[in-house]
């Protein structure tokens, strides 16, 4: 049995049991049915749930079933601007966007400007630097600007707040408290915040999915508890398992601890270096052993993120699983394919952010989606 391992939306502690936490979360693994249904309607296969990177799912069969008698669904995540974004950060938005491009629907991009102004220690000044830097990285990420709304609360509040202030009067102290583990000394901002948090899953009538990682799971617990009141369906989300950050599989990456993570803006020079000294090894610890007993690809973080993330060559990364798991490749070499692909990765993000200035005018206003948007108010009626 794995160590003892801790999960909640806020942080994560040793090394995950990823089966014990669907357990523990009450979820349902994307078993292999569900998994080739998904490539069958999408017309393609995703490397993320290709190799069960992606693998905890709560209702993603019924917004399957929906989407088959046309009925359809749209997706909805977010970001939070408390800093700059790391590789960790973007991976969702990349599944997101293949999801979007794949069944044609509408996403949704929330940036809680309101939420870490109440959670952090940090100035409007600051939120506001990080926000425009997090929203071109989203930008990047090449979302269709017409069917893409990323929206900040803050300037989105006056659209929003009919429906907040209904939704906020069907959740009650008990609810919040156990769910984010709010205290007496919470402030109420965050304390109003999950009525924030959930009005965008009901910006259309259809079902709302949210592709994340399985700690933010509680997160939705409310909107499947109220939806129905209010004549919309209840959520499904789509769970991915944590980046290990550089340093070993313990927790996740965290852009607190940027010598051990890969930033977005990381320079090919920053992500050898880092890679280099800091990538958890699975191998021996003398080359004789690592030649007897070969590597631990489960440990080994420069395996991990080839296997999970950035090779698409199933051939390629099963001759790297043997040559390393049978100590005939060495723990160099494996870093080296990792910087290679993780500079090739980064390179073509960063060229598309540099010329992201037009889409996120779209995405944010100009687009057509956006501008539907912006015309609304939205509102709720509770189901008598």
């Amino acid at each position: 049995m794995a160590e003892d391992f801790d999960v909640t939306p806020f942080d994560v502690e040793g090394q995950v049991d990823y089966d014990r936490l669907i357990d523990k979360f009450g979820t349902e693994e994307i078993d292999e049915e569900l998994k080739e249904r998904f490539f069958d309607l999408a017309g393609d296969e995703n490397l993320y749930m290709k190799r069960d990177f992606i693998y905890s799912h709560r209702g993603l069969d019924k917004a399957l079933d929906e989407y088959e008698e046309e009925d359809g669904f749209f997706l909805y995540t977010g970001i939070g601007p408390s800093g700059k974004m790391h590789i960790g950060h973007i991976i969702s938005f990349y599944f997101t966007k293949w999801i979007q491009e794949k069944f044609d629907v509408n996403v949704y991009i929330q940036v809680t400007d309101d939420e870490k102004y109440w959670d952090r220690d940090i100035t409007d000044e600051e939120i506001d630097k990080y926000a425009e830097d997090n929203i071109r990285e989203i930008a990047a990420v090449g979302f269709d600007p017409d069917k893409t709304f990323i929206f900040r609360n803050r300037e989105y509040m006056g659209h929003m707040y009919d429906g907040i202030v209904k939704i906020a009067e069907k959740i009650n102290n008990s609810q919040a408290q156990s769910v984010f583990g709010f205290e007496g000394s919470t402030n109420i901002g965050m304390n109003f915040w999950p009525a924030i948090q959930n009005i965008p899953t009901f910006f259309e009538d259809k079902r709302c999915v949210i592709p994340a990682a399985i700690d933010q799971d509680p997160y939705w617990r409310i909107q499947r508890d109220i939806a129905e009141k209010f004549g919309h369906k209840k959520t499904a989300a789509i769970h991915s398992k944590f980046i290990p950050a550089l340093t070993g599989p313990e927790g996740k990456m965290s852009s607190s601890k940027p010598k051990t993570a890969i930033m977005l803006d990381d320079s090919p020079e920053e992500v050898e270096e880092k890679v280099k000294k800091h990538a958890y090894s699975g191998g021996g610890d003398t080359l004789e052993e690592h030649r007897e007993e070969g590597a631990d690809l489960a440990v080994d973080t420069s395996f991990q993120w080839l296997r999970n993330l950035l090779m698409e060559d199933d051939e390629r990364i099963r001759e790297i699983a043997e040559k390393y798991s049978s100590g005939e490749m060495m723990t160099g070499e494996i870093k080296e394919i990792l910087v290679e692909e993780l500079n090739e990765f980064l390179q073509e993000h960063q060229e598309r952010k540099e010329n992201a200035d037009e889409l996120v005018q779209q995405m944010m206003y100009d687009g057509e989606l956006a501008q539907e948007m912006w015309d609304r108010n939205i509102d709720l009626e509770l189901q008598r």
